[in-house]
């Protein structure tokens, strides 16, 4: 770092320099003071260099670091207290199993092949290969009426969805927020839609005010629960009735088990009012491989009657230079017949770890929501803060959960319970946890 020092000279000859930092000390019986003189005493004081450049405003508004990154600094920190802490996670959704070899194999073949002339290839298509988006419409979106055209490869529904400005943290960065309001948990001009046990996990849309932007995710992170046929065509409706977008989130959809719609798109007129974000990261242990998609009808128009479409693929076009082929290769090997089967063993795997986790909580008495077509169980401590149970739950089981408050106001008394683990380290988990609450 580029230091400026500041020489500070005082403009006296003489200073009195005091014992002790205090006062002069003085005697009553006339004895000299223990005092001190200096000549010109100097001070630097050093300043680091600064640009011109203003930093963001709205950057301030933001009222603390991401959710996980916390979680992670009092994991650290109980393992610097207790050093041989056997620490369990159950937190962030990190899958854990290994990737199906027929798609690392695709992968493999994929990376070895730009070693050769005739395999070698630099820059690819910003919206990504046409094979896979092919693919991609054909596998989750037939009888749809959506094409590859329609279909956005990225790399991961995340970064997506920050792309759409539809993250809060984005949304907050960019201007289109007011400050964060203490009182009620939430960031200004942001519209937070409750769903608890009570209303069935689905907001009361007659109480939801009219917002540009509709962020809805089902199966839905972190309550578990999956929106049924019914409550979807409300909510398009509800879209269509305020000339509204809605931005789905479908990260989960193949751990859908019931008849409840794996996509918004699947729901009369939701091309009209939604687009689609969805990732392979949940279903083939893409979380590191990094590769999504998002869905953008040709019949979502904006006011003026320009397509949205048309925008978005500007937005990746100026943003991204596409997924990295060898992820695409992964992709593609994750849509053959092979590849689509390894990918349901994996998430039956993790449905059975749900199922030991839900089997745990309801033998201790809680009420337990979820699961059932998500790899998150999301569990409710009455009169509870979350924080406090996610201490407790770490300090005593050295087990980490996800505290319900850190999604929202409407997560508070709750902790999420990811079922993304080894199958050992969910048995270990389910009896510690059966310890602590017996």
């Amino acid at each position: 770092m580029v230091l400026v020092c500041l020489l500070l000279v005082f403009p006296f000859s003489w200073f009195l320099l005091v014992g002790s930092f205090g006062y002069p000390t003085s005697s009553p019986l006339g004895t000299a003071p223990r005092v001190s003189v200096a000549r010109r005493v100097t001070l630097l004081t050093c300043l680091p260099y600064t640009t011109k450049v203003s930093r963001n405003a709205n950057i301030a508004k933001l009222q603390a670091g991401y959710l996980f990154p916390e979680i992670a600094r009092r994991r650290a920190a109980l393992l610097l207290k207790h050093p041989d802490a056997k620490i369990i996670s159950l937190g962030i959704g990190d899958t854990t199993e290994p990737i199906p070899e027929v798609i690392t194999n695709a992968i493999a073949e994929r990376a070895r092949a730009l070693s050769t002339v005739d395999g070698y290839s630099g820059y690819g298509a910003e919206q990504g290969e046409k094979k896979l988006r092919a693919a991609i419409a054909a596998t989750y979106y037939q009888d749809l009426g959506i094409d590859e055209t329609d279909i956005f490869v990225s790399d991961g529904a995340k970064c997506d969805i920050s792309r759409l400005q539809a993250y809060v943290d984005s949304s907050v960065i960019m201007g289109q927020t007011d400050l964060y309001q203490q009182d009620v948990q939430k960031c200004g001009n942001i519209e937070y839609m409750r769903c608890s046990p009570e209303n069935g996990f689905f907001p009361d849309l007659s109480k939801v005010p009219r917002t540009d932007i509709i962020f809805f995710c089902s199966p839905n992170n972190p309550t578990g629960a999956a929106a049924s046929r019914d409550q979807l065509t409300q909510l398009v409706k509800f879209a269509k009735d305020n000339g509204s977008i809605i931005v789905y989130d479908s990260a989960y959809a193949m751990y859908i088990s019931d008849d409840s719609p794996k996509s918004i798109l699947e729901i009369p007129g939701a091309k009209e009012v939604a687009l689609e974000t969805a990732s392979f990261s949940k279903y083939a242990g893409f979380t590191g491989v990094r590769l999504g998609w998002t869905v953008v009808p040709k019949e979502l128009l904006f006011s003026d009657g320009h397509p949205v479409a048309k925008d978005f693929n500007r937005i990746v076009c100026t943003s991204f230079n596409g997924a990295s082929t060898i992820s695409q290769a992964g992709g593609l090997g994750c849509l053959s017949p092979e590849g689509l089967k390894a990918m349901q063993d994996v998430v039956g795997f993790y449905k059975e770890n749900t199922k030991i986790i839900v089997d745990t909580f309801e033998s201790l008495g809680f009420n337990v929501y979820g699961a059932k077509n998500a790899p998150y169980v999301w569990v409710h401590f009455p009169g509870g803060n979350s924080w406090d149970v996610f201490a407790e739950i770490l300090e005593k089981a050295n087990v980490v959960t996800t505290p319900g408050s850190g999604f929202g106001p409407g997560g508070e008394g709750f902790v999420r319970v990811s079922a993304f683990g080894h199958r050992e380290n969910i048995i270990e988990a389910a009896r510690r946890l059966k310890q602590l609450y017996k």
